[in-house]
Parts: structure tokens; C-alpha cells; sequence
């Protein structure tokens, strides 16, 4: 079967931003901003993007041009013979169930929101009604499980009706209005009375913020999730390049996509954190910031009904787009590892999706007692663990060390495919830097982010998840290792 296409460039440009923008900029960002400190950790948190998540992207975008597959058979294509590297796949799997269980609830969340702003539950409320409202939906498993199905069934009949008529078509649409939407609402924001406090801790760094939080834990947390809001390292950037052609050079079209989904993240920062200082919402409140500042946005603007039912549309449309993304990556998988139909592949994924993202949805009220990361934490808290700081970031070694050793598809087959067709060139003489450093760089972060995150938690406990850590360490540096003897290809398998 003849490998799908993009229409357009900019269908490319904006479906692959659109998998990257996402909750990972208008809901995780915000607050983990506020977390750690406002500006100081912006300025850490782009840096990441430029010597982490630039070069990492484009790894990820080459390996699916060059296959023309997605993670599920793409190392099969490119690997040398006797290679290891094809068993990473079952990783960058689970990886990819693993973000859905959690991801496809909160976009329902997202949707639920738009429906009650736009029958006027919140107008007129107080911010402690706000919340209320939040913590009543958390504790409602039929609420929940309602609309996580309903995302699911939307996201699905979006992949199943194909690339270029669903996914481009659709996605195209919807983040444009979602761009123009936000810069409206920002400049709305700022002008609050009392916004000021709120952009001079958003735009002027206090670096004496990161020690109160611990520089680690600061460090860490901007790793994280410079992988998490660009999608890479599970294969979720690779579905789309293998969906492109070679006129256009990887490295331009890396640029646009981390351009795009930076100004979105710092843009929804300006729309949360004037409105948290100026109706005294805690700028570091958690996951919920975005569900109760903004309503409280919408009750003092005019016809902020509208405006608020509109927001909350395309802001699920945002995480519609990330989800969509990653269920083409599932849907892939079907049809390249089995040999599925797109429709078979789509039907067995709904069952299976629906399934294993109930547990997630009882988190919050049945099963709100099991902490599996201490007290507090619940089982999306997990979930979002096990993608945010283990696979997206080891995948991300993955495609650096397969796109770079000897042992895997190697340089040479990398810049040439990087550079294919006309743009930006990507540059040759930071080799070394991602042979040698970049792998280390991001493998002492991680394992600094166990120990910050553990070792408080009793001698038992964090030599449990210490173990942990290492053994995904070691199947990672395991897999890049000869399995026999065998000449090194001089050019990708076709």
C-alpha cells in the first residue's frame, strides 16, 4: 500500500506543531512555571528546547522520512543487519498507552469546560465556586468517564477517515483559530487590574526562586518537559515525517514547529499568570490552575460567556490535536507490525484505549486512596511519570544514540537524510556534542531527577524506584549494542 502524504507544507507544519501544542503548553506549562519560579525557569526551559529538543526533533523527524514508517517497523528499515534496535519499539508503544490512559481524560476535560461555560454555569460565581466546581467534576467517575469516551471516539473517527481528509484537514483549521483566539485573550489578560504583579513574575527572573525549589528539581523539571510539550522520543514526531516528502530540509521545518510551540506556551503563560495575581489564584496550584483562573477571566470580560466557550473549544481542539497524533502512531502500529486495515486497526484501538484509561478516571475518586508516588500523588500522577520522565526522555537517547553510532543507522545516513530538498541545513560540526555529550546530558538529569523525587520518601521506597530507573537505563544502552558480528551498512536499507 502506498505510503500516505501531506498535502501542503503548512498542513505539515501545523499538524506537527498541533501533536507538540498541546496540554504540554496551556495547562502543564503555566504551572510548572509557577512552580518553579516564573521567569527563571523559562530562561532554563528554552534552553532545553535549543540544545535538547532542536537536534532530538530532527533525529526523530529523519529516522520516519527515511523509513516511511512509524516507530513500530521504522528501526526494522534502517537498522543494521543483527541489530538490536527494533526491540526499543515495545517502549515507544507503551509509551504512547501510556500518555493516552491519562491524556484523552484531560482532553475531555477540556471539552466538558466548553460545554458549561457555554450554558452559563460559570457566569456570575465566585473563584471558591470555581474551584468547587473543579473538584466535584474529579469526583464524578460517570462525568468523567463520559467525556474521555467521547474524545476518544472523536479522535478515532478523525484517524479513521485518513491523513490528508481528516487529520490535515481538520487540525489545519482548528489551530489557526486556536492561535488567534489566545492572542486575543492574552492581551485581555494583561490588561486586569492588578495583572502587573503577575507579568513582572512572569518576565523578570528571580533566581533566588530556583534554590527555594532546588536548582535539580528546577533543572529537571525543564527537561521534562521541553521532551513532553515537543512529543519526542516515543515516535510521535517520526509518524509525521514519514507522511512527508524530501523537498524541504528536516532542520527548517524543525524551527517553524519549535517556534510555533513556544510562542503558544509562553502565550498561554500571559494569558494565566496576570489573571492568577490579579484575582489571587496561587500561580503554582497544580494541574487545575488552567480550570479555575480562566473562568474567572471570563465572568469580568464582556460577553466572556461566548469568549469563554470559545477558549475552551479550541484549547480542547489543541489537545485534540496532540491526541490525534498520538493515536495515528497507534493506529500505525496496527497496520505496520499486522498488517491491519485502518478501520480494523482504529476499532480494536478504541476497545483497548477505552479500557485502559479507566483506571485514571477512578483515580480521582474510587481509587483516590492508592498514592503509588506518595501521599497526594494519584494514578495519572503515575502515568504522567512514567512518560514525562522516563520514556520520552530514554526514547530521546534512543533515536540520538541509533541517529549518531556506528552500531545503528549512523551519521552519515542521518545528515544526508536531515538535509534532503531545500531550507535550513543542519549543522555538521555538532557531531561530537550529540554523540558523546548529549546522550550523558540528558542521563544525569534523569537520574538526578529519581533521586530528588525519591529520596525523601524512606530508604525502601527509593531504593525500589532507584532500581527502576537504572534497569530502563540499562535496556536502553543494552539495545545499542552489537548482537553479532556484522558489517555496518553504507546506506538505509529501501
Amino acid at each position: 500500500m502506498k505510503r500516505e502524504k501531506f498535502g501542503s507544507r503548512l498542513g505539515f507544519i501545523l499538524v506537527s506543531a498541533g501533536c507538540a501544542i498541546g496540554l504540554g503548553n496551556v495547562w502543564k506549562f503555566p504551572y510548572m512555571a509557577g512552580q518553579y519560579g516564573g521567569a527563571a525557569f523559562i530562561l532554563i526551559y528554552l534552553l532545553f528546547l535549543v540544545i535538547l529538543g532542536m537536534p532530538i526533533i530532527v533525529c526523530e523527524f529523519s529516522v520516519g522520512r527515511a523509513s516511511q514508517k512509524s516507530i513500530a517497523t521504522s528501526y526494522n528499515v534502517l537498522e543494521p543487519e543483527g541489530s538490536r534496535w527494533h526491540y526499543t519499539r515495545w517502549f515507544a508503544i507503551a509509551g504512547n498507552y501510556l500518555l493516552v490512559m491519562f491524556y484523552s481524560m484531560v482532553g475531555g476535560w477540556m471539552l466538558y469546560y466548553c460545554f458549561r461555560m457555554a450554558k452559563g454555569e460559570f457566569t456570575g460565581v465566585t473563584a471558591e465556586a470555581v474551584t468547587e466546581k473543579y473538584d466535584s467534576m474529579l469526583q464524578s467517575p460517570g462525568t468523567l468517564m463520559f467525556w474521555t469516551i467521547l474524545v476518544i471516539l472523536l479522535s478515532f473517527w478523525i484517524c479513521s477517515i485518513g491523513l490528508q481528509k481528516g487529520v490535515e484537514k481538520i487540525m489545519k483549521a482548528t489551530m489557526l483559530c486556536l492561535l488567534a483566539i489566545m492572542v486575543v485573550l492574552a492581551v485581555r489578560s494583561i490588561t486586569l487590574a492588578g495583572a502587573s504583579e503577575g507579568l513582572r513574575f512572569y518576565l523578570i527572573p528571580d533566581f533566588g526562586r530556583l534554590k527555594e525549589a532546588g536548582l535539580g528539581n528546577v533543572i529537571f523539571g525543564a527537561m521534562s518537559q521541553s521532551f513532553f510539550t515537543l512529543s519526542i522520543g516515543m515516535g510521535g514526531m517520526a509518524i509525521f515525517g514519514s507522511y512527508l516528502d524530501k523537498s524541504r530540509s528536516l532542520m527548517g521545518e524543525s524551527v517553524s514547529i519549535v517556534l510555533l510551540d513556544t510562542f503558544v506556551a509562553l502565550t498561554a503563560g500571559l494569558i494565566v499568570f496576570p489573571a492568577c495575581f490579579a484575582f489571587g489564584v496561587e500561580p503554582g496550584a497544580g494541574p487545575g490552575l488552567v480550570f479555575i483562573t480562566l473562568p474567572n477571566i471570563f465572568t469580568q470580560m464582556p460577553g466572556g460567556r461566548f469568549w469563554g466557550a470559545l477558549f475552551f473549544l479550541f484549547l480542547f481542539f489543541a489537545a485534540l490535536s496532540t491526541i490525534v497524533g498520538v493515536f495515528e502512531n497507534i493506529v500505525s502500529f496496527g497496520m505496520d507490525l499486522f498488517g491491519f486495515s485502518r478501520r480494523k486497526s482504529v476499532g480494536i484501538n478504541i476497545v483497548i484505549i477505552i479500557v485502559l484509561s479507566i483506571p485514571c478516571i477512578l483515580g480521582f475518586n474510587v481509587l483516590a486512596g492508592l498514592q503509588p508516588l506518595g501521599s497526594g500523588s494519584t494514578v495519572m500522577d503515575l502515568e504522567d511519570f512514567l512518560v514525562s520522565n522516563n520514556i520520552l526522555p530514554l526514547g530521546s537517547v534512543i533515536y540520538l544514540m541509533f541517529c549518531t553510532h556506528k552500531n545503528g543507522w549512523g551519521w552519515d545516513n542521518f545528515i544526508r537524510e536531515a538535509n534532503s530538498g531545500n531550507g535550513m541545513k543542519f549543522p555538521q560540526f555538532i557531531r561530537g556534542y550529540m554523540t558523546y555529550v548529549l546522550p550523558w546530558i540528558v542521563v544525569i538529569i534523569y537520574l538526578k531527577g529519581y533521586y530528588d523525587k525519591f529520596s525523601t520518601q524512606g530508604p525502601a521506597v527509593f531504593a525500589i524506584w532507584m532500581a527502576v530507573g537504572i534497569a530502563f537505563l540499562l535496556m536502553v544502552f543494552m539495545v545499542s549494542r552489537k548482537k553479532k558480528t556484522f558489517k555496518h551498512q553504507t546506506t538505509y536499507r529501501k
